[in-house]
């Protein structure tokens, strides 16, 4: 699942430890989902489009796997 988390946060002037804070998770957390190594909770993907005030479909594009 890609996503445009750290096009948000950059536009937005946010250092991921200041994002991982407000959204009481790990840095590394932030980074994982950022390279793509890390699909987050339902949970902490409504947390960041509430965050960022978009729809948890504004951040993160779901692409179906190809057979």
């Amino acid at each position: 699942m890609k996503n445009r988390l750290e096009e948000l946060r950059t536009q937005r002037g946010i250092r991921q430890d200041e994002l991982a804070a407000a959204l009481k998770v790990s840095r590394q957390t932030i980074s994982s989902l950022e390279n793509g190594r890390y699909n987050p909770s339902i949970q902490l993907a409504f947390k960041l489009a509430r965050y960022f005030g978009l729809t948890v479909e504004d951040i993160f594009i779901y692409e179906e796997e190809e057979q």
